[in-house]
């Protein structure tokens, strides 16, 4: 069957959500001035995984117009009642680096205590790589969730602002060899005597990714 703007129309108007979810996935068929149009009235689907799939698909469509992306995001941001569309909501914000959107991302991040939200916010932000999340991926290397912690590692290594560094060398003894994986990774950035000596300890590192990591930049550098 040929998808056009019409069978597509079709679907995300039905009464049966499977079809309105289907409608959601055939707008990749179409060219994106059409399909983002037709993906905004489901942002606000009555269905909660319809509206995490019309969210989802704005990390792509959202290009077309990022003034209204950015309200339609920022409302789901706020108000959507299912953690995971606010969660897709922050990574499509992050996806499409709308910097106009840190207030929103930074005010959700200290009104939320979900470990899925918050992730969203951090990998976000270093998406953008805006320089006045450093406060916030400050905080979320104290999270007790591995995931918000690795990915606090990775922005703030790809921010390369020096203050980083005395945030990072404490984590050089973390029991997980994935978030110290992650620290090879963004101390291999920074230059300096501390983080040279910090990477020779992570050459010498039982798990063989974070040494072999930690190899490659004293080797480069």
């Amino acid at each position: 069957m040929t998808i056009t703007p019409e069978s597509v129309r079709q679907s995300i108007e039905s009464d049966d959500y499977g079809e309105r979810l289907s409608g959601v996935t055939k707008l990749g068929h179409l060219d994106p001035e059409v399909a983002f149009p037709l993906v905004q009235s489901l942002v606000n689907d009555p269905n909660p995984r319809v509206r995490y799939s019309a969210v989802s698909k704005l990390a792509t469509l959202g290009t077309q117009d990022l003034a209204v992306t950015l309200e339609l995001l920022r409302d789901r941001l706020y108000n959507d009642s299912e953690l995971d569309v606010k969660a897709a909501a922050a990574d499509a914000l992050g996806a499409l680096k709308i910097r106009d959107a840190f207030d929103d991302l930074e005010k959700a991040y200290h009104q939320t205590s979900d470990w899925i939200l918050r992730l969203s916010i951090v990998a976000a932000l270093g998406e953008m790589g805006e320089p006045r999340a450093f406060d916030i991926l400050q905080d979320a290397l104290q999270s007790d969730e591995d995931l918000i912690v690795g990915a606090a590692i990775g922005a703030l290594g790809e921010f390369g602002d020096d203050r980083a560094i005395d945030l990072l060398l404490p984590l050089i003894d973390y029991d997980d060899w994935q978030i110290r994986f992650r620290l090879a990774q963004a101390l291999g950035r920074f230059q300096g005597e501390s983080v040279t000596q910090a990477l020779q300890k992570l050459a010498a590192d039982p798990s063989e990714p974070v040494s072999q990591e930690a190899q490659r930049f004293l080797v480069s550098g």
